[in-house]
């Protein structure tokens, strides 16, 4: 079932997709599915080491111990960080985020990057306890380091939707940090703190994320066109489109009150604790706000570019498409309590 989502993900890219679509959805394919075959020699291992493929018994007597758990680990932690993207293979998620249909770009940020922080969660983590909280330095390293790459190569791009592509491994290396820090933390408040911020950050990313990809999709169905400098006080013109925009960067950028604040907050409190030196990824939140800002200063305000003149607003069914992802990027923000509780309660077991 994990590599089944590929076959789905990969005809909605090379059918309906844009220009290069067929190049973009074959490496995608070929990333994502050679990837997942060190998971299958990782859960090989697992077996000969305890007979059954049952992954509760996994779970509950890990199997394998010393190298053998290790090598286990970093197959695992191979395949996910292929899924999720994380830093440095991430570089099928702009081409496959460009190239595939409004549709497809929203489903791989909402429910397909969360396969391989879901993955690090319910296989690596649990599976292989020892080896992973050994690793933890250099998983968390990682995680760091995608924050920052991502954060920076979105700033340097003129296109939008690769922009917003670029933001997600920003994000999902956020989700990293805290897995990583609920396996070096000594404290088990401080583990739950980090997991359940790594899994708050899962659910927002695909509200925020999901609400920007359709809003750049609209946009790009009336304009033909992704590219910053294309555009220009569209604030006045489509002022239902362009507050919709401002309110999901805003969220995005880990405004206070918004989706994104009480997940990463929980990230960088847990990582403060465990591992100080860590929170230098807090500088990729500034990063993710000059971005943001230069977008919606480009596209919405300014001097408004005649050629859109007549360009029409949300219509009703674009409507029903967003906003209810707003709605809810703003309740998880202002009220992030209820959601919290329910996934602190599987955290919390799985913290101690």
């Amino acid at each position: 079932f994990f590599e089944v989502s590929l076959v789905g993900m990969y005809f909605m890219i090379a059918g309906w997709g844009y220009e290069d679509r067929q190049r973009a959805a074959l490496m995608f394919f070929l990333y994502t599915l050679l990837g997942s075959l060190p998971l299958l020699l990782a859960i090989i291992g697992l077996y000969l080491g305890s007979g059954t493929f049952d992954m509760r018994a996994w779970i509950d007597a890990p199997p394998l111990t010393g190298l053998a758990a290790m090598l286990a680990l970093i197959a695992m932690l191979f395949t996910f960080a292929v899924k999720i993207p994380a830093f440095p293979v991430h570089t099928w998620l702009p081409a496959a985020h460009v190239q595939a249909p409004t549709a497809g770009s929203v489903i791989l940020a909402g429910v397909m990057l969360k396969f391989g922080t879901y993955g690090l969660v319910r296989f690596a983590l649990q599976m292989t306890p020892e080896a992973f909280a050994q690793a933890g330095q250099v998983i968390l390293a990682f995680g760091v380091v995608s924050a920052l790459y991502g954060a920076f190569a979105a700033l340097a791009q003129t296109d939008l939707k690769k922009m917003i592509a670029y933001t997600s491994v920003n994000h999902m290396g956020y989700v990293v940090m805290g897995v990583a820090v609920a396996a070096l933390a000594t404290d088990p408040r401080i583990r739950t703190i980090g997991l359940d911020g790594a899994t708050l950050q899962m659910v927002s990313h695909g509200l925020v994320t999901g609400a920007l990809f359709f809003l750049v999709g609209m946009l790009q169905d009336r304009a033909h066109s992704r590219e910053l400098s294309d555009f220009g006080g569209l604030l006045g013109r489509v002022p239902w489109l362009g507050w919709a925009f401002i309110l999901s960067a805003f969220a995005s950028l880990g405004l206070p009150g918004l989706a994104h604040f009480p997940a990463e907050f929980q990230v960088f409190l847990a990582t403060l604790n465990a591992a100080p030196w860590a929170i230098v990824a807090i500088l990729a939140i500034v990063v993710t706000a000059a971005l943001y800002l230069r977008a919606i200063a480009a596209v919405f305000l300014g001097e408004a570019n005649p050629k859109w003149a007549e360009m029409p607003d949300l219509d009703r069914r674009e409507n029903l498409a967003v906003v209810p992802l707003l709605i809810l990027t703003v309740l998880v923000g202002v009220a992030p309590g209820w959601l919290i509780d329910i996934i602190h309660t599987t955290m919390t077991g799985l913290a101690n």
